[in-house]
């Protein structure tokens, strides 16, 4: 029994573990942390194999509410930078006007963002987010629409702001 519990959790580590660490990367834009995430989901998945029935959903979940945990790390520590110093070099750049995709899903509500992450980023079909998330495919699809006109008015007023 735990020989093959072991020979399956390290079948899925390699059919599994490039990918989400590739995933992370493009979001937390760091290779260490992008590891750290995807290796940090696979010890929870771990930790509750036994009652983890769609593990691939588990991993990206648990992936997208780390990157999420990470992003707000992120932005405490350059609220921090800020006060902490007003010299120009040292200060982050202004997040409101940057047009970044990555800054503008992040900055999303929880219900739009996890759709939008899971979908785009992860490559998941809309039925296996709407299973993923516990909501109707059309509840899914309406949510990456209005994600979708969010970061596209966002995006648009920057572009209206550059030179």
């Amino acid at each position: 029994m735990k020989r093959s519990r072991d020979t399956a959790a390290s079948e899925l580590f390699a059919a599994l573990y490039p990918r989400l660490a590739g995933w992370c990367r493009r979001l937390v834009d760091d290779d260490e942390t992008a590891h750290e995430i995807a290796s940090e989901a696979f010890t929870r998945l771990w930790a509750r194999w036994t009652a983890v029935e769609e593990p691939r959903g588990f991993l990206y979940v648990t992936a997208a509410n780390l990157v999420r945990d990470h992003w707000r790390r992120t932005e405490r520590e350059r609220r921090a930078v800020r006060r902490v110093t007003s010299e120009a070099a040292v200060r982050p750049h202004d997040e409101q006007h940057d047009p970044s995709v990555r800054l503008l899903v992040q900055s999303l509500p929880e219900r739009l963002r996890v759709p939008i992450l899971l979908h785009y980023y992860a490559d998941m079909p809309i039925r296996e987010v709407s299973v993923l998330t516990g909501r109707k495919e059309g509840t899914v699809k309406a949510d990456l629409h209005t994600a979708r006109e969010l970061l596209r008015a966002h995006l648009g007023r920057n572009l209206d702001r550059t030179p």
